[in-house]
C-alpha cells in the first residue's frame, strides 16, 4: 500500500490536473459557439452555390471551356488535409491522417510510390504526423488557422486551382472533419477538382433546368465558379474549425471526469492508509504497555 505522502501528492496531481482539463473545457465551448455561429451562416450559401455550380457545368456546352470541369488522365495529385494547430482533442486528428493514408493506399497507391502524390497541410498536427512518415509535403499554408479568415483561406483555394488549370495536378481532393454537433464529427473525402459533373437522370426534373444567363456564360464561369470553389474550401475550413472545439471540448469534459473519478479513488486509498497507519499505531501501544506490565 502506497505512503500517505505518496498518496496525498497524487491527490494535489490530479486535483491540478482537473482544474485545467475544466477551464480548457469551458475555453472549448466560447470558442464552439463564436465557430458554430460561422458554419451556420455560411452553410446554406455554400451549399446552394455548390448546387448552382453543379448544374451550370452541367448546362455548358462544348463551345465554352469550363477549365476547372477538365477530366484528364490522373498523374499527379494533390490531397489538401485539414486538421488543427493544437492537440488535446480526442481522435479529431488522428481520423483525419487515417483517412488520408487509406486515401493513398486504395487510391493512389501507384502513384505514391512513383513521388506524384503531394499533400497541401492546413493544420500543424497533419503537418508533422506525414513530415514523420516522409510524405512529399507542401507546407506553404501550414499556420492557416492562426488566423482563420476569407483572405487566407483564398490564397490557399487560388493555389489548388491554379495548378490545377497549369496541368500541376490533374486531380485535387480535400479530406476534413465536418461539424455535425459537439459530440461527433464525420471525416469527409471530397473531390474539389475537377468539379463533378450533375448526373441528368430522367426521373429527377431538378437536375434538368434550363437556366437564363445574365450575364453570359462566359462571365459566369470566369467569375462565379472559381468564387464557388473559394467559399468551398473556406466552408471545409470553417467545418473543420468548429469540429475541432467540438473535439476539445468533449475530450475535456470526459478528462474532467475522469479526474473525478480517480480522486474519488485516491482519496478512499487515502483514507485506508491513514485508518491502517492509526490502527498500527494502536497496536504498537496496546503491544508496549502489554510488554511494561508484563515486565
Amino acid at each position: 500500500m502506497p505512503s500517505l505522502k505518496e498518496v496525498k501528492n497524487r491527490i494535489s496531481s490530479v486535483t491540478s490536473t482537473q482544474q485545467i482539463t475544466k477551464a480548457m473545457k469551458m475555453v472549448a465551448a466560447a470558442k464552439l459557439r463564436k465557430a458554430q455561429d460561422r458554419i451556420i451562416q455560411i452553410r446554406p450559401y455554400s451549399q446552394k452555390l455548390s448546387a448552382l455550380l453543379s448544374n451550370v457545368s452541367g448546362t455548358i456546352t462544348g463551345d465554352i471551356e469550363n477549365k476547372y470541369a477538365e477530366e484528364r488522365e490522373v498523374n499527379n495529385v494533390l490531397i489538401m488535409v485539414v486538421t488543427s494547430d493544437r492537440g488535446l482533442c480526442g481522435a479529431f486528428n488522428a481520423n483525419v491522417c487515417k483517412a488520408v493514408v487509406a486515401l493513398i493506399k486504395n487510391k493512389y497507391a501507384e502513384l505514391e510510390k512513383q513521388g506524384k502524390v503531394k499533400l497541401l497541410c492546413v493544420g500543424k498536427k497533419g503537418y508533422d504526423f506525414f513530415k514523420r512518415r516522409d510524405y512529399n509535403l507542401l507546407n506553404d499554408y501550414v499556420e492557416l488557422f492562426a488566423d482563420l479568415n476569407f483572405e487566407s483561406a483564398r490564397e490557399a483555394a487560388e493555389f489548388a486551382m491554379n495548378g490545377f488549370e497549369e496541368g500541376t495536378f490533374d486531380v485535387v481532393d480535400l479530406v476534413y472533419n465536418e461539424f455535425k454537433n459537439v459530440a461527433t464529427q464525420i471525416v469527409r473525402t471530397e473531390q474539389f477538382l475537377p468539379i463533378a459533373k450533375v448526373e441528368n437522370e430522367e426521373e429527377d426534373e431538378s437536375l434538368n433546368l434550363d437556366y437564363i444567363f445574365e450575364p453570359t456564360k462566359e462571365e459566369i464561369i470566369r467569375d462565379l465558379i472559381p468564387y464557388s470553389l473559394r467559399i468551398g474550401f473556406y466552408k471545409s475550413l470553417l467545418e473543420s474549425n468548429a469540429a475541432e472545439h467540438g473535439a476539445r471540448m468533449t475530450a475535456m469534459s470526459q478528462a474532467t471526469d475522469n479526474a473525478q473519478e480517480l480522486l474519488k479513488q485516491l482519496k478512499l486509498t487515502y483514507n485506508r492508509s491513514r485508518q491502517a497507519a492509526i490502527t498500527k499505531e494502536i497496536l504498537e501501544i496496546v503491544g508496549g504497555a502489554e510488554a511494561l506490565a508484563n515486565g
